[in-house]
């Protein structure tokens, strides 16, 4: 289902904002002053609640490459810049190259997240995946924070709880927004050589702010994340 651009206005910005918030709050909460039982299952409980926060930096900073966090160009590449960098240091001039080409040329050598031996098995495109994305100076980056923060903060902390959920989160973008909808051989008349999960909004936010809806993503670029589940109706339940 084809949904009409709306004016961003200010929704953009604020759930942009809420997000970086959430993270950053829930985060210091968790080094400074949360002390886990590891026991219990609440302190890996918040380590995915802070890995759903990760990747939601992420969705905010692909939405900032397609221009739809504010309509204001500079607030919203500023907004973009600061949501990829915390999230483990990402470059958003880079990613955002990358990410257009990746739209550009979906499915051929030329998309960055194709990759070149067809369509191989989780692990070998995922390695694939992270070579032509993480850089040198996001691991220097990286490994200087994690030893400057547990110089204030516990070690297995640090680990858990700002580490662990940027892997994961990285996983989950990949899984997601990846292999799931670039995977196999798609229909001749599939211009944009996706498919998309089934309809189930809750489930579409939980495992990755909706963009497991990926066709319609790649049909509706202009659509922010949050407004990504108007695209699947009732009758539009199966795969693309």
């Amino acid at each position: 289902m084809r949904v009409a651009p709306q004016p961003l206005a200010s929704k953009g910005v604020l759930a942009a904002t809420l997000i970086i918030i959430a993270w950053a709050g829930l985060l210091t909460y968790l080094l400074a002053f949360y002390k886990p039982n590891w026991y219990s299952p609440a302190p890996y409980l918040l380590l995915l609640l802070q890995t759903h926060l990760y990747t939601g930096l992420y969705i905010t900073g692909h939405d900032a490459m397609h221009g739809v966090v504010s309509p204001n160009k500079r607030l919203n590449n500023t907004l973009g810049t600061v949501a990829t960098l915390l999230f483990a240091y990402n470059w958003f001039p880079g990613q955002l190259a990358k990410h257009h080409a990746h739209h550009r040329y979906v499915g051929t050598p030329d998309d960055p997240d194709f990759h070149p031996e067809g369509h191989p098995g989780f692990l070998p495109w995922l390695l694939r995946f992270a070579w032509n994305y993480v850089t040198w100076w996001q691991i220097l980056l990286m490994a200087a924070t994690y030893n400057i923060l547990k110089i204030w903060f516990p070690q297995a902390s640090v680990i858990a709880f700002w580490m662990v959920p940027a892997v994961l989160a990285t996983m989950q973008l990949f899984f997601f927004g990846t292999y799931l909808p670039h995977r196999g051989e798609h229909e001749a008349d599939n211009q944009h050589k996706s498919r998309s999960q089934l309809r189930h909004h809750v489930w579409a936010f939980v495992s990755c702010y909706f963009f497991g809806y990926h066709y319609e993503h790649h049909d509706q670029p202009y659509l922010p994340w949050w407004r990504l589940w108007q695209t699947k109706t009732a009758d539009s339940n199966g795969l693309n």
